[in-house]
Parts: C-alpha cells; sequence; structure tokens
C-alpha cells in the first residue's frame, strides 16, 4: 500500500497526523526537542498560561497511584509575556501545530490572554482550560456549571479569530450538557477530558500525600471512563471532539479514534516515555497499512 495519509481535517486547523502532546506534560514543546522532532506530532498543547507568571501549589505535590498519578501542581507557569518573549520565538522554525493552552479566574482575563495570544501569527490554536475557580463567582468553576461556561466561551470567542478548543472537566454530572454550551458559545472543538479528582493518604503521618490534599488523577487508571466521556460528546455534538486520557500506547489512541474522536491528546505517558507520542503515531500508521485504510479519515466509527 501506498504512503497512509494520516491527516486531520477539524475545519480551520488541519493536523499532519491525530497524536497531540496534551497540555501539563509537554512543558512549552523544547523541553522534548532533545528526544525527538517536533514536526513528527500532529501538534502539542503548552503548559497552561497565565497572564501573570504562577509559582503554583506548595510541595509535595506529585504522587504516583496504581495505573497512574495524581498533581497538584497549581498551574505553576511562566506567565504570557515570558513566553511570548522567550518560548515562542525558539519554536518558529517547526511546522508542528502549536496550540496555547491558557486559563483564568475571570472572564475578563480569559479574553485578555485570547486577545493577546491571537496577535501571534505562529500561534495555530488556543485550548481554554475552564477548571478553574471564576473569583467573581465565589469560586465556582466555569467547568462545572453550563451558564458560566457559556458566558467565557462566548466572551472568548468574540476576542479571537484562532481556532478555539475548550478542554472539559470529568468532574460533572453530564458532560454532555457542557459540552452544548461551549459549543453554542462558539467554540471549534473540544478536548475531554482533563483530570479526575482523587486523593492518598500516607497512613504513617495519617495526612494526604499531597500538601493541596487533592489532585488531578491521570494515566492508564482514567482511560476506561474517559473513553466513555468522549463516546457520549461525540454524539452529543457537531464539532469535533479532541480525545484526553490514560492514552499510552498505539491501541489506546485507536480506541478512542474508534468511538469518534478526531485527534488525541497523551499526557502521563510522556513522562514515562518521552518518545511515547512518535511511537503512537508510528503505531496508528502501522495499524492503518495492515487494515488496509489508506487515509484515516475513512476510519470507521462505532455508531
Amino acid at each position: 500500500m501506498a504512503k497512509i495519509d494520516l491527516t486531520v481535517d477539524l475545519g480551520k486547523l488541519v493536523l499532519d497526523n491525530p497524536v497531540i502532546a496534551a497540555s501539563g506534560t509537554f512543558g512549552y514543546g523544547l523541553e522534548y526537542k532533545d528526544f525527538l522532532d517536533l514536526n513528527d506530532l500532529g501538534g502539542f498543547s503548552t503548559k497552561g498560561l497565565s497572564i501573570k507568571p504562577k509559582v503554583g501549589n506548595p510541595v509535595p505535590r506529585v504522587i504516583e497511584t496504581a495505573s497512574g498519578m495524581l498533581n497538584a501542581i497549581g498551574l505553576e507557569n511562566i506567565g504570557l509575556q515570558a513566553f511570548l518573549s522567550d518560548k515562542l520565538p525558539q519554536l518558529k522554525n517547526y511546522k508542528t501545530r502549536i496550540i496555547v493552552n491558557f486559563f483564568g479566574d475571570t472572564v475578563q482575563q480569559y479574553v485578555e490572554m485570547a486577545s493577546a495570544l491571537s496577535k501571534e501569527e505562529r500561534i495555530d490554536a488556543l485550548e481554554m482550560n475552564v477548571s478553574c475557580p471564576n473569583v467573581e463567582e465565589g469560586g465556582l468553576q466555569f467547568s462545572s456549571d453550563p451558564a458560566v461556561l457559556r458566558q467565557v466561551v462566548e466572551s472568548t470567542r468574540k476576542a479571537t479569530n484562532k481556532f478555539l478548543i475548550v478542554k472539559l472537566s470529568p468532574n460533572v454530572t453530564d458532560i454532555t450538557v457542557l459540552a452544548k454550551a461551549a459549543e453554542d458559545a462558539g467554540a471549534d472543538a473540544l478536548s475531554v477530558c482533563n483530570t479526575f479528582v482523587g486523593m492518598k493518604l500516607d497512613l504513617e503521618s495519617g495526612k494526604p500525600y499531597l500538601a493541596n490534599r487533592t489532585g488531578g488523577l491521570s494515566g492508564p487508571a482514567i482511560k476506561p471512563l474517559a473513553l466513555n466521556l468522549v463516546y457520549q460528546t461525540v454524539r452529543a455534538v457537531k464539532i469535533p471532539v479532541i480525545g484526553i486520557g490514560g492514552i499510552a500506547n498505539s491501541e489506546d489512541a485507536l480506541e478512542f479514534l474508534m468511538v469518534g474522536a478526531k485527534a488525541v491528546q497523551i499526557g502521563t505517558a510522556n513522562f514515562i516515555d518521552p518518545t511515547v507520542t512518535v511511537k503512537v503515531v508510528q503505531g496508528i500508521r502501522d495499524w492503518c497499512r495492515q487494515n488496509q485504510i489508506a487515509k484515516l479519515a475513512d476510519f470507521k466509527i462505532l455508531e
């Protein structure tokens, strides 16, 4: 069979293949350039950015769990200006898709971030992390209330012409309600899903391992849960869904594609094997060849 076409057309954003390195696990992309060629990826999503630098939560803030890990990093990042002046210029020679993940404490901060990032031609897409407390609403997470989510996405949509991805939280009663709210508010795509809230105790001290008490659970442990949420979301909206959660190999990625995800993001597995993303790309290519699928766009999804 001739060359396998792994191109993914998301509308205003086209990826060379469906594999994206997930936010928070791939730094600003540059940290991995000694391990792989960034151009071999469909794209990568940066560590979440805020207007001002953020130091994050006190330590300890990461602990391994059965088939996964808990993290309470607290969205530590270098801030908008340092990214634009120090990191982005080093990324301009790469052709891979650069997706900038960002967040805010208020609707206005989301708008300011989107507006500033939109001025940069080299940034291909923006990914809103809405799993953050809205300080103006008494700490209610943007991701947990459809009306609040709709407001922040609508306002951000008006501030940018970039491809806009909304990253949804799984820590809600019905993710499809939030997915529809984001779609109605103007999201171009959804990434499903962020981490699940979890906890681990130290029996010796009688206290939680994490200084923050709880953290976000990721890794293979959450894959069946995330896969189900992607399955539900794909069937609730018309915009593309990017699947995230516990993907560690090409078989995992193919399951997400099989339930209807247009692309996938790989997170925690990057810590175990920094070359896992390119191995998954090759694994998907090999699987397509073995199954005589010339174009990934022809991949048959679950009814």
